[in-house]
C-alpha cells in the first residue's frame, strides 16, 4: 500500500514537472515572439523613416544646389559645392563614424531587450 502510494506520488510529480516544463516553454516562445514583432516592427519603422528623410534629403539639397547657382551666376557651381559638402560629409563618417555609431546602437538595443 506504500509502494503504491509513492508510485502514484512519483507519478503525479512527474506530470507537475512535464505541465510546468509546456507551460514554460510556452511562455517563452510567446517571449521571443514579442520580442521578434517588436524588433521586426522596428526595422520597419526605421526603414520607412529613412526612405522619407532620404527623400527630404534629396529634395532640400536640390534646392539647395539650385539657391547657390542663382547666388554665383554659375549654373552648375550649386551642384558641385552640394556634392562636395555630401562627399566630405562621406569622409568624416568613414574616419570617425564607426566607434559612436556602435556605442550608439548598443547603449539603444541593450535597453530595449534587456531592461523588457
Amino acid at each position: 500500500m506504500a509502494f503504491e502510494k509513492l508510485s502514484d506520488s512519483i507519478e503525479e510529480l512527474n506530470r507537475h514537472l512535464k505541465a510546468y516544463a509546456d507551460s514554460n516553454a510556452e511562455y517563452y516562445k510567446l517571449k521571443i515572439f514579442k520580442q521578434a514583432t517588436k524588433g521586426l516592427t522596428a526595422v520597419i519603422l526605421g526603414v520607412l523613416m529613412g526612405l522619407f528623410l532620404l527623400f527630404a534629403l534629396i529634395i532640400l539639397s536640390v534646392a539647395v544646389a539650385i539657391a547657390i547657382s542663382n547666388a554665383l551666376d554659375v549654373p552648375s557651381a550649386g551642384y558641385f559645392i552640394v556634392g562636395g559638402f555630401y562627399v566630405l560629409l562621406f569622409i568624416l563618417v568613414l574616419l570617425f563614424g564607426k566607434k559612436p555609431l556602435q556605442k550608439f546602437l548598443l547603449v539603444k538595443l541593450s535597453r530595449k531587450i534587456f531592461n523588457k
